[in-house]
């Protein structure tokens, strides 16, 4: 699909209600008017660079960690042509000491594009930004630019439980209604995430699309499951630094990342405990609730979960991929 491509008016496309406001299907995708102009500025607009590090997930499924990780590996490891010249003491790499987590949300540091960068009339100015740069989408694979496509930068996915996703979205869109209002139906929300209906839904073909890509090139995108990182914290940070060519020389430096970018520890910090983000209004703690795996046990049906296990299991038949549901 060209990347120049204009989409019909807003009032020719299908639409559909997600929890009582109004989503559009493009390109067999739903978004909210303002996520589907960030993504048609997104296309015509971005032009990548051969570093670029291009983060991608669906919403809720660990995308504020992975920001935080992927941030802190990219500050603090060399890249891997350096790391050679510091074990042999020839190059000195600096580090203020300073944790910049503790001052702001990941999402400062890390972007999410159709929110933060293409949203406004005049789109901020990346061109100028000191290389490699890191940025996060919600966009599925087919919605990115041509140019992140056929270039050499790096896509690093996140994937979760189909189950535990709609959870975690639940009560984060809970936050955004009034007491009048109270918490969405959540059997509403069951039957629209079913339907495929959610923002940049419908999930399991958001994931089916990076995971078929993470096949066909797995030197350009990395395939993340949320609950392997939850089981195996430290394995999977060095399978991702060292795909970021930012390979760790010790344990220690592993368990400081670990440390330092764990849900108990961010959101325990002053900033995400009482800060707001700016671009959507919400409290920084919305984005750290339980982090658990299996927390759809508390919200779940019987009916419920055989209902959306079958969904997801005829999804993925064939593609070699488990959602660990």
């Amino acid at each position: 699909m060209d990347s120049s491509e204009s989409r019909k008016p807003l009032d020719q496309l299908p639409k559909e209600s997600f929890w009582d406001n109004p989503l559009y299907q493009w390109d067999g995708f739903w978004y909210r008017a303002g996520h589907l102009d960030a993504a048609m500025a997104l296309r015509s607009q971005y032009t990548a660079r051969h570093d670029d590090v291009i983060l991608a997930s669906p919403m809720k499924t660990g995308t504020t960690w992975l920001k935080a990780l992927c941030f802190c590996i990219m500050r603090t490891q060399p890249q891997e042509e350096d790391a050679q010249k510091i074990d042999e003491g020839t190059l000195v790499k600096s580090d203020d000491g300073e944790d910049p987590l503790v001052k702001n949300h990941p999402a400062v540091y890390v972007q999410t594009l159709e929110v933060q960068v293409f949203t406004a009339k005049q789109p901020l100015d990346i061109s100028g930004m000191k290389s490699p740069r890191l940025f996060h989408t919600h966009l599925p694979y087919s919605a990115l630019p041509d140019s992140i496509k056929n270039s050499k930068c790096k896509i690093v996915y996140i994937a979760r439980n189909p189950k535990d996703t709609l959870v975690s979205m639940w009560h984060f869109f809970n936050k955004l209604r009034t007491p009048e209002q109270g918490p969405y139906p959540f059997d509403k929300a069951f039957e629209c995430f079913c339907k495929g209906v959610s923002h940049f839904g419908p999930f399991l073909d958001h994931v089916l699309q990076y995971w078929n890509e993470s096949l066909k090139a797995p030197d350009k995108v990395l395939f993340l499951k949320y609950e392997d990182l939850k089981r195996d914290p430290k394995g999977h940070v060095k399978k991702l630094a060292l795909f970021l060519g930012r390979p760790f020389t010790n344990e220690k430096k592993v368990e400081e990342v670990i440390w330092r970018c764990s849900l108990e520890r961010l959101k325990n910090l002053e900033v995400n405990k009482n800060g707001v983000d700016p671009w959507v209004g919400m409290q920084n703690s919305a984005f750290f609730r339980t982090g658990k795996v299996g927390d759809w046990k508390n919200m779940f049906t019987t009916e419920m979960s055989e209902r959306l296990d079958h969904i997801t299991l005829q999804k993925l038949e064939g593609s070699g991929l488990h959602l660990d549901i």
